[in-house]
């Protein structure tokens, strides 16, 4: 008898504590308490704009997290601090789940700023000569980018076994001309154009600057790997609230504030868009 009642006290004691974990990781799953993290750029502004106000009235409290350096943000991700980032690529998310042992996925992708060559030393691409200097991104991912424009230009050859995420340049050897190429932080690049010749920048910077992506001697044709993205990780991908902000950012009401706001002109857009 006692041990049917000891039996009896352990199960309803089991039941109580799988009770309680189900009814937090239900609480997890539609929880309306968000943060997001961004990086340095226009994606914080296109958040506060046109994704806010929509998970608002739907009764989301979103809290906005901005970092200094985008180098900052996945590690606040890994530790839960954030919920969702939006600042990356998918080259860029896959090499940071090497190297920090993550597991992030993309939810959706954003409309993006694409890469140009810009100069404020020259007027046309004609004017490159051997011994240009030529400023690029430092970490690996957007230096690949910005080398491979180079290479559409016929300016440097880029060997075929250079990596992505862990590209460097010694991957890249003169095509056209012999280059100086320096490397700089990507937010450093827009303010050190009078300092080289042509420099590589990543144009939500330039939109940041309220200057003009069209303002580029030359743009990339972005692959979908380095557009950016709504990313978090993949243990959130069923919630409610991921799936809320997903919606948010195909919405039609986010594109047409897109589309009504100058700064995002040139900006690639969504491939979920063509379904509004």
């Amino acid at each position: 008898m006692k041990i049917k009642k000891l039996a009896a006290v352990v199960l309803i004691g089991m039941s109580v504590v799988l009770g309680a974990c189900g009814d937090k990781e239900t609480a997890g799953a539609d929880k309306k308490d968000i943060v997001v993290g961004f990086g340095v750029g226009t994606y914080e502004e296109q958040f506060r704009q046109g994704i806010l106000p929509i998970l608002e009235k739907e009764g989301y409290k979103i809290d906005i997290k901005t970092f200094s350096q985008n180098m900052q943000v996945n590690p606040a991700m890994k530790e839960g601090s954030i919920d969702a980032s939006i600042f990356q690529s998918t080259a860029y998310m896959e090499g940071i789940n090497k190297e920090l042992n993550t597991d992030m996925t993309v939810l959706n992708f954003v409309p993006s700023a694409p890469q140009g060559l810009y100069s404020e030393k020259h007027k046309s691409l004609n004017e490159v000569k051997d011994g240009s200097v030529i400023a690029l991104p430092n970490d690996p991912v957007n230096q690949e980018r910005a080398v491979r424009i180079l290479e559409d230009l016929g300016w440097v050859k880029v060997k075929a076994d250079a990596g992505t995420t862990d590209f460097n340049l010694s991957s890249v050897e003169p095509d056209k001309y012999n280059l100086k190429l320096e490397v700089l932080d990507s937010a450093q690049i827009l303010v050190s154009l009078a300092d080289v010749d042509y420099g590589i920048v990543n144009g939500n910077y330039i939109a940041n600057a309220k200057r003009k992506i069209t303002e580029a001697l030359k743009i990339e044709n972005t692959p979908e790997q380095h557009r950016v993205t709504v990313t978090i990780n993949k243990a959130d991908l069923n919630t409610q609230w991921a799936k809320d902000l997903k919606a948010a950012y195909e919405s039609k009401e986010f594109e047409d504030y897109i589309h009504a706001t100058e700064k995002y002109d040139g900006f690639i857009l969504p491939d979920a868009w063509a379904n509004n």
